[in-house]
């Protein structure tokens, strides 16, 4: 019995098919299966913007497979836009939202299969997590990295952290109104997700790598035609995944995580890769053990330098063979579960057979790594007892080590005043707390903050740690996620100005250099800061989880 017999099939349904008739459906066509086709379009959103296109492209290819497509909408943020104000607090919570969403929808209608159309940061986290909760046959279409943006006569690529630093560059006297407008103007020329391999990218990578996308999702450009043919075989495909009765539940195992972090290290993904991979692993039973992030990155190496931790961006990728040319320098190594199944119906060790590295620039070959570790790690110390991450391979050498004086600010606002003010100096470790998950609430990113003191030039000699969240255009020594939480009495509650913080990268540790029993007597006094909350934060804030526990809802 299919799954939309219950609401199409028997004398008894009548009333639920005069509804679909309503809708334009035929009784040949309430004999097929139903498909949803839940498409984020939205016109708040550049990576959404022409997301109809490649919701049209799978409704073709499902109707050319024998299915009914039937879509409706979700909603996404513009982290970009969302940037440096209360806005901020909405994204990471809007995750939940997306996922309870298709649930809803999906289960309500009695659809057979599902395609999942998102393209940036949340949406595609949250897309994964209802599907591998809903468990219905299923695939993802992502709608394409932005093109990078260049100035007139200019030679370099631009992206929308080129924006955000060039805020810095013009705080600090570097940049005037006409130069700043330029850049502006310049950064981002049209649809895709920012073009860097910031969050959007890096979730949309994953995807592949975790079997539920076809190769290609993450790297092929919004713009190329290739996309629309990506979308209408992803509407095949999916009708075919019906008919084998192949569920997220066979494809998106402890294996496919593991490899989702062999080729996060490979490539230098975004921080918040490591609140969404638990996340999903929350939806499918799987207890995400951030260990395993410092493990793979002891064994992988990071063998890509994509904006913001080098030049390239992940148009460069495509054409240097993509998320399966990076697995290729992989493969072979012992590092990945080669058998792990896909959508495609391959295993994933067939898919990466059909592609190889074709640029050692974009790609380096495994032995000749950026680094022989991966782009990300799980720091530890009296600071983050519950760990804390780092975007390793964004990091100026010079900081790998660094030892200062902590400068505390309670939000994220009293931050970026003070750096805008020109109060931090180098050497400083600035201390930005009760921005976690409960505390902001909603655990904002920090672009501004960090990009600004970048644009400064002191990226080279200021860190930044917060139980916030960066962007994946972050860069610089940028540690976030600290666990436990200022919120909850997390030792980052306890910071005073001018308390010495060590940071080591190179031995996982980040360490507040104040004795035990000095912590001890600051705990007894002890009062948390409380950002005032109402409507659906404040619901929020009752039920989110820590950071170390990717953040979700219990």
């Amino acid at each position: 019995m299919a799954v939309s017999d219950r609401v199409k099939s028997g004398p008894e349904k009548a009333p639920h098919r005069s509804l679909w008739k309503a809708l334009g459906l035929t009784d040949e066509e309430l004999k097929l299966p139903l498909i949803g086709v839940v498409s984020a379009k939205s016109e708040c959103v550049p990576g959404h913007n022409h997301l109809n296109n490649i919701a049209q492209a799978v409704k073709d290819g499902i109707r050319l497979a024998g299915g009914v497509p039937v879509e409706f909408p979700a909603i996404g943020v513009c982290d970009g836009i969302a940037m440096g104000h209360v806005g901020m607090k909405y994204s990471l919570a809007s995750r939940e939202l997306i996922a309870d969403s298709c649930e809803s929808m999906a289960i309500a209608h009695g659809f057979d299969g599902m395609v999942f159309i998102p393209n940036c940061d949340k949406i595609v986290p949250g897309m994964l997590m209802a599907a591998r909760r809903l468990n219905l046959p299923a695939m993802v279409i992502s709608g394409g990295p932005m093109m990078p943006g260049r100035m007139p006569g200019g030679s370099g690529d631009m992206d929308l952290n080129s924006v955000f630093e060039a805020v810095g560059a013009y705080k600090a006297g570097k940049m005037d109104d006409t130069q700043l407008n330029a850049v502006e103007s310049a950064a981002c020329p049209g649809c895709g997700s920012c073009s860097g391999m910031f969050t959007a990218n890096s979730m949309n990578c994953i995807t592949e790598v975790i079997g539920m996308a076809l190769p290609g999702n993450g790297t092929i450009a919004a713009v190329d035609a290739a996309r629309i043919r990506l979308a209408k075989k992803t509407g095949m495909r999916v009708v075919e995944l019906v008919r084998e009765g192949l569920t997220p539940e066979k494809i998106m195992t402890e294996s496919a995580f593991r490899n989702a972090l062999c080729l996060d290290m490979a490539l230098g993904c975004s921080t918040n890769t490591v609140l969404h991979l638990p996340a999903i692993a929350h939806e499918a039973g799987i207890d995400f053990d951030l260990n395993w992030v410092n493990e793979a990155s002891a064994k992988v190496p990071n063998l890509c330098h994509l904006a913001p931790a080098g030049h390239h961006h992940v148009i460069d990728l495509h054409l240097a063979g993509g998320v399966m040319g990076v697995l290729s320098e992989l493969k072979g190594r012992g590092l990945l579960d080669e058998n792990a199944l896909t959508v495609s119906g391959m295993t994933l060790g067939e898919e990466i057979s059909l592609s190889k590295n074709y640029n050692h620039e974009v790609i380096r070959p495994f032995d000749e790594p950026y680094s022989p570790t991966g782009g990300l790690m799980i720091l530890r110390g009296n600071l983050a007892p519950d760990g804390a991450v780092v975007k390793r391979s964004a990091v100026a050498k010079e900081m790998l080590v660094h030892e200062g004086p902590a400068r505390v600010f309670n939000s994220e606002d009293e931050a970026i005043a003070a750096i805008y003010a020109g109060q931090i100096k180098p050497g400083d470790v600035v201390v930005i707390r009760y921005e976690g998950p409960k505390g902001g609430p909603g655990m904002r990113e920090m672009l501004m903050p960090t990009a600004t003191i970048c644009g400064m030039g002191l990226d080279k000699t200021v860190a930044l740690i917060t139980d916030g969240r960066f962007s994946g255009a972050t860069r610089g020594a940028a540690i976030g996620h600290v666990s436990p939480e200022a919120a909850v009495g997390g030792p980052i509650a306890l910071v005073k100005n001018g308390d010495k913080i060590a940071i080591d990268m190179k031995n996982y540790s980040v360490n507040l250099l104040v004795s035990d029993e000095e912590l001890e007597k600051r705990r007894k006094s002890f009062t948390p800061v409380v950002h005032e909350t109402s409507g659906y934060l404040s619901r929020y804030a009752r039920l989110v989880s820590s950071a170390d526990e990717g953040a979700v809802l219990k």
